[in-house]
């Protein structure tokens, strides 16, 4: 194969929290004097928690940024420990890619513990990880693709024979800049990423495994 490892986002591209930070906002919000709904959840989708703090704040939420970000983040922690609910058909593609020999390796803004709760319940299907709290710029800086590519022994000049699967505006703009093939996951986001870099799109996982993604990187290095 040509491909040479995929690097995969977290959130909407590999399990669907969006609700589940969707609920805690809103808990949050309504236990300390604010208003928030799932539509504002939903506005300000793919960016960092601090900033989804700050527009919580303006609908009356008494809490400062540090405290929501705190308590929002522990709250789908412990969500994601108990169940992780991972997107249709994404562990089949993941199995496939390992008896392919192509590493997987997950690259989000979420905190290490997150991260490692993913690798926990993954069952060995990850090469490793880049987090929000390695010393990187966050998306959408190219850096912690570049930084997981690294791990791998993957130089920069090399990205457009790997594969970037994202679902955000942020996200995708981090993928495009990284060289990578990248791939709009769109199934799970209601915001338009269209236009961000992406070399193709998909709506689920139905027909994708390491063949399918490799066949990508052939016809975007033949282009």
């Amino acid at each position: 194969m040509l491909l040479k490892a995929v690097f995969w986002d977290l959130d909407g591209t590999l399990i669907d929290s969006e609700p589940l930070w969707h609920d805690g906002e809103i808990e949050i919000a309504h236990a300390n004097g604010g208003e928030w709904t799932e539509e504002l959840g939903w506005s300000v989708s793919g960016t960092p928690v601090p900033n989804v703090a700050k527009h919580m704040i303006e609908r009356g939420c008494t809490l400062s940024v540090e405290e929501i970000d705190v308590q929002l983040k522990d709250y789908v922690f412990q969500a994601e420990v108990r169940r992780l609910p991972w997107i249709p058909g994404v562990l089949d593609v993941l199995r496939s890619l390992k008896e392919a020999g192509i590493p997987s390796m997950l690259v989000t803004t979420s905190p290490r513990r997150m991260a490692e709760n993913i690798m926990k319940q993954s069952d060995g299907l990850f090469a490793g990880y880049v987090c929000g709290d390695d010393p990187y710029e966050h998306k959408p800086n190219p850096a912690p693709y570049l930084a997981a590519a690294a791990k791998l022994g993957i130089a920069p000049e090399d990205m457009g024979e790997c594969v970037v699967l994202e679902d955000s505006a942020v996200g995708l703009k981090a993928g495009a800049a990284s060289g990578a093939t990248l791939i709009a996951q769109t199934g799970w986001i209601r915001t338009d990423t269209s236009g961000l870099g992406q070399f193709a799109s998909i709506d689920s996982y139905d027909g994708i495994d390491a063949a399918a993604l490799d066949e990508f990187v052939r016809r975007r290095l033949e282009a």
